[in-house]
């Protein structure tokens, strides 16, 4: 069950205190009234649910934004004035992080309700359904295929029998493997990733059933296999398509009648461990070709899980992408906070032939190289992807068309001063909107 905690960010003081704790009846409320005591508040006993009450318009809004960047698990819902959502800052920051937002006065009804909903998607989204485990947790996204692959985990994890996972390089094989572990009835055993397609052709034998001593030359003593090694938890035998034909049929004995023999030995060793396979090739077309046997192929295929590719997940990849811009936060270069717009529209116009492994290299690529406080799509080498979006939606719409503005005034020669006097705005709010889409001064640029 998802622990009922909500945090509460009011850093104003606003006085609507009792609103909110009459509103999350049910929960457990803390109230921060800085942004480092929020960070205190959210290491010390991570929250589900958060409510940000955000600050009047003319406002900075930066370090509340990464802030919220930094937490984006955590479901956020605002709490506003009505005239700040006419703020551009607080409304793209409503946009980003927050599934709904409350304006003044609050209707505690109201507010009720949607944490509720908030906790609710927390559950479905950390996994909550799953009854053991953290790496399930770690399977990032609230989209249908990666939700029902959640569930199928789950049921999976019930059973003890042999599990072949399926899907393209890249899509998380052994993410999926290691949640079935840790949601099964052996958590608590050892989990034991193998790279059949690593390993010498000459040492598959004695790297997975192990040997005795003097079994061959440099066998100075008895040593047991990886398999071994697992009792009574789980193996993983990632890319099985890559193992030998000959090595193909100890390993069917082994499913057949839970013993090894290891190499040079002469008795069998029981060994009881859960089996689960992983390849990106299509084993069936395997046994067609005569290049993986049938009788293995029905002995590991008991339960089947699918890992949907990247491009039939896209809700997902914004998501992703943010995961893995707070997880190499020790990499990236000091003045990069976040990505742009056009930069997530990109993210999720790109068809992702190499799936979650090439959306985490283009990140940490981009999050050393990028020049701008915000990464564009040049940054992740997707410049093209933001222009072939279909038509924007009318909040992407009102964005594309304030940074037409801006970057008109300035090529056209006028200063930042004329230039934010004539969009009826400040100069520090002029500064915060180039901030925000990586627009800089044509005096700034540099030269190649």
């Amino acid at each position: 069950m998802t622990i009922r905690q909500l945090l509460c960010i009011d850093t104003e003081g606003r006085g609507i205190g009792a609103d909110i704790a009459a509103a999350a009846e049910g929960f457990a409320l803390r109230v921060a009234v800085s942004i480092e005591h929020a960070g205190q508040l959210a290491h010390v006993r991570p929250p589900a649910v958060g409510v940000v009450v955000l600050p009047g318009p003319g406002t900075g809004t930066a370090a509340l934004e990464r802030f919220l960047s930094e937490h984006a698990t955590i479901r956020w819902v605002a709490v506003c004035a009505p005239e700040a959502l006419q703020h551009g800052p607080c409304r793209q920051l409503v946009h980003d992080h927050c599934i709904d937002y409350h304006t003044l006065p609050l209707d505690r009804q109201r507010l009720r309700h949607t944490l509720g909903h908030a906790l609710g998607l927390a559950a479905l989204g950390e996994g909550q359904a799953v009854p053991h485990g953290s790496h399930a947790m770690r399977l990032t996204g609230d989209s249908a295929p990666i939700v029902g692959l959640r569930q199928r985990i789950a049921k999976v994890a019930a059973a003890d029998a042999p599990v072949l996972i399926w899907g393209e390089s890249g899509t998380g094989k052994e993410l999926v493997a290691r949640a079935v572990h840790d949601c099964s009835a052996r958590a608590r055993g050892p989990f034991v990733p193998i790279n059949c397609g690593a390993i010498p052709a000459s040492l598959v034998q004695s790297e997975l059933f192990g040997h005795e001593k003097g079994a061959f030359t440099g066998a100075a003593r008895a040593r047991p296999g990886l398999i071994e090694s697992a009792a009574g938890g789980t193996v993983l035998l990632d890319e099985i398509g890559d193992l030998p034909l000959e090595m193909q049929a100890n390993l069917l004995r082994f499913l057949q009648e839970k013993t090894i023999h290891r190499l040079g030995g002469t008795r069998a060793v029981p060994v009881d461990v859960r089996v689960v396979a992983a390849s990106h090739v299509n084993l069936q077309q395997a046994v067609a070709r005569g290049s993986f046997r049938e009788d293995l192929f029905y002995r590991l295929n008991v339960l089947a899980l699918e890992v949907p590719p990247l491009r039939e997940r896209r809700d997902d990849v914004v998501a992703l992408a943010q995961l893995f811009f707070r997880e190499y936060a020790a990499e990236r270069a000091p003045h990069v906070r976040g990505f742009s717009s056009r930069a997530l529209a990109a993210l999720r116009a790109h068809d992702w032939p190499g799936n979650v492994r090439e959306l985490l290299n283009r990140v940490r690529r981009a999050a050393v190289m990028a020049e701008h406080r915000l990464i564009g799509p040049a940054d992740l080498d997707l410049a093209g992807k933001a222009d072939g979006e279909p038509p924007l939606a009318l909040h992407g719409a009102r964005v594309q068309a304030e940074r037409h503005a801006i970057e008109a005034g300035l090529h056209a020669g006028k200063s930042v001063t004329r230039v934010a006097r004539e969009l009826g705005v400040s100069r520090m709010t002029l500064y915060r909107l180039m901030a925000k889409h990586s627009i800089v001064t044509p005096a700034r640029r540099r030269t190649p």
